[in-house]
């Protein structure tokens, strides 16, 4: 039998089921749908993550104090200053401390947001402009002014629809005066919103507000991408100097660059991406059975035809090649309808619903190679059944 004749067999055999050859595939349109739609929703996340924690600065490097239970926190304002004066691959610096849900009071009511002290180069390493006033300055971080810098959403919370400019806010209880209005950012790669906050010179943060010395962290933009891991070896040995540990002993800080914070966000949402991927997979399976089912029932009705094709001269081999295509046949279109539905899916996410959704062309290759493969796993069983049936038995079948 020629493959042809084949394909055009199986195509009337299932032709003539139409509602049931549906449903026998629904297993499968659904898995391979669930299959894509995940993964490209997990690239699309990963893609949107990349470029929001982009957006946090050029060349970031960051040292924080170390995470666990190994030392306390030592980063002081001499380590920034240590790292300013004798580092040569660094291009911006700014010691940070913060305080989350802090109270803010002023123009039409108040509002709870993050609170952090920075130094003026804070907006180079972030790359965060001004819309309107401006910046402090390092006389007003010398001088421990009272001076903020509004976010986009402190801002409107605070002052919707006023010029917030040479306005008064209070902060905890100390008054500072608004001198500018950062331009809006959006959402960061951990889903926070980076307008949601007020800046303030670091000095006076430390003394009037924390009433602390150590900071949060310090935040550095290195001269150049290339040189992100010089600049990094750099900040270890000045540190170290500072802190007075040989190179040998174990930090007491830890220095984390743009690519590692992207690499943590995206493998975390790799493993979530391949769980999820690997649940709807399930349905692969379950859609195979339901297949496999399928195909003993139409063995078994089709038993008079079996015997009838064997006694005017089919092969064996022309038994089971028939119904392993009908099962071959039931999950490929099973496998291109979930495809189509998966793009129109994606294109809906996209265009209408703010889901970030990145369908790759390999997944969609390997979901049908994997449809066409469980038609065939699930299928031999019945085609052979079918294919070693005894002619006269068949004939004698009612």
């Amino acid at each position: 039998m020629t493959a042809g004749k084949l394909i055009i067999l199986s195509g009337r055999s299932i032709f003539r089921n139409r509602m049931r050859s549906l449903l026998t595939s629904l297993g499968i349109i659904i898995g391979v749908c669930s299959v894509i739609v995940m993964v490209a929703i997990g690239q699309g996340s990963q893609a949107q993550i990349a470029k929001q924690i982009a957006s946090m600065g050029t060349n970031l490097i960051m040292v924080m104090p170390p995470r666990g239970p190994r030392s306390a926190n030592r980063i002081t304002q001499a380590d920034v200053k240590k790292l300013r004066e004798e580092s040569s691959y660094l291009g911006a610096i700014s010691g940070n401390v913060s305080a989350s849900s802090t109270k803010v009071v002023g123009g039409s009511g108040y509002w709870s947001t993050s609170v952090s002290g920075v130094e003026p180069d804070y907006t180079k390493i972030k790359q965060w402009e001004i819309s309107s006033g401006e910046f402090f300055t390092e006389a007003d971080l010398t001088a421990r002014n009272k001076v903020a810098v509004l976010g986009a959403t402190v801002a409107k919370k605070l002052f919707d629809g006023v010029d917030p400019i040479g306005e008064h806010i209070r902060i905890g209880t100390t008054p500072f005066t608004v001198t500018g209005v950062l331009k809006s950012k959006g959402s960061s790669g951990m889903g926070q919103d980076q307008d949601d906050i007020v800046l303030v010179p670091l000095d006076t943060a430390l003394t009037r507000l924390m009433k602390d010395k150590y900071l949060n962290s310090i935040e550095i933009s290195a001269t150049s991408a290339s040189l992100m891991k010089e600049a990094q070896t750099e900040i270890d040995q000045i540190l170290r100097e500072s802190h007075r540990l040989s190179s040998t002993d174990t930090a007491d800080f830890d220095i984390m660059n743009q690519s590692e914070i992207i690499k943590t966000a995206t493998q975390t949402s790799n493993t979530l991406t391949s769980l999820l991927a690997a649940i709807a997979g399930v349905s692969l399976l379950v859609g195979g059975i339901g297949i496999m089912n399928i195909m003993l029932v139409s063995v078994t009705e089709r038993t008079r035809e079996i015997g009838i094709r064997m006694s005017v001269g089919a092969r064996k081999i022309d038994i089971m090649l028939q119904f392993l295509s009908e099962s071959v046949i039931l999950s490929l279109l099973g496998g291109l309808i979930g495809i189509l539905l998966a793009l129109g899916l994606a294109w809906v996410m996209n265009g209408f619903m703010g889901i970030p959704a990145i369908v790759n062309p390999m997944v969609v290759l390997v979901s049908a190679a994997f449809a066409a493969a469980v038609g065939i796993f699930f299928g031999w069983y019945p085609a052979r059944k079918a294919a070693n049936l005894y002619p006269i038995d068949a004939l004698r079948y009612e």
